[in-house]
């Protein structure tokens, strides 16, 4: 169930280091977040900071299709961050997120290419989903974004900023996915992370991301 609960504060003295888990067994591919994303951080057109990939498994008639939601990793060793000329990739030692400076960026791509999730975008123009012409609702949310420049998700830091979930956890209608501090020990993802079998994405690359599977 979505839920609108607030996040605890920081317990043991440590700077928290954001992290989600996402559960296979309960994701059912319904777009959700995806849509959360979008609507709450205004993202140009075909631009996507959370997608959810699909591939089918089996045979007929044991047939299934997996769910695999997919964004920004926030890895504890970032391969984008030493990459970018400029220093507008950057991790936010407070709480370990990594964020990009929109007027630092100069749209080289390096970070883009450094990425090995695939999860950085670059919104080409300024047109909305309808044309030049921009609705209301694109033309308060476009002025966040300069065009050419990087941009990916941000775990809604304005969001956490008071003490709230990201969008597409308060939204998914099966709680698949658990926001929380990873160096809190006693957190509702840490308990998940302990307890169930899991995975990384891309783990043998060293990035240790922020991002758990749990299988």
């Amino acid at each position: 169930m979505a839920t609108s609960e607030k996040l605890p504060a920081s317990k043991n003295g440590k700077s928290p280091r954001w992290g989600m888990t996402v559960d296979l067994k309960r994701c059912v591919g319904c777009q959700s977040c995806t849509l959360a994303c979008k609507a709450e951080n205004g993202t140009p057109r075909k631009v996507f900071w959370m997608r959810v990939l699909e591939k089918e498994e089996g045979t007929y008639p044991l047939a299934r299709k997996v769910f695999l939601p997919v964004r920004c990793n926030h890895c504890a060793e970032p391969p984008c961050v030493p990459v970018c000329p400029t220093g507008a990739s950057y991790k936010r030692e407070r709480d370990n997120l990594v964020l990009i400076n929109q007027d630092k960026c100069i749209g080289c791509r390096a970070c883009v290419v450094a990425c090995p999730y695939q999860v950085r975008f670059i919104a080409e123009d300024t047109k909305g989903y309808y044309g030049d012409e921009l609705t209301p609702y694109e033309t308060e949310s476009y002025r966040k974004w300069q065009p050419r420049t990087v941009q990916k998700c941000t775990f809604c830091e304005h969001r956490l900023e008071t003490g709230n979930q990201p969008a597409c956890v308060q939204t998914c209608p099966t709680a698949a996915l658990v926001f929380g501090d990873l160096n809190d020990v006693e957190s509702e993802i840490a308990k998940l992370i302990r307890g169930r079998n899991h995975f990384q994405p891309r783990a043998e690359l060293g990035t240790d991301p922020s991002l758990y599977y749990l299988t």
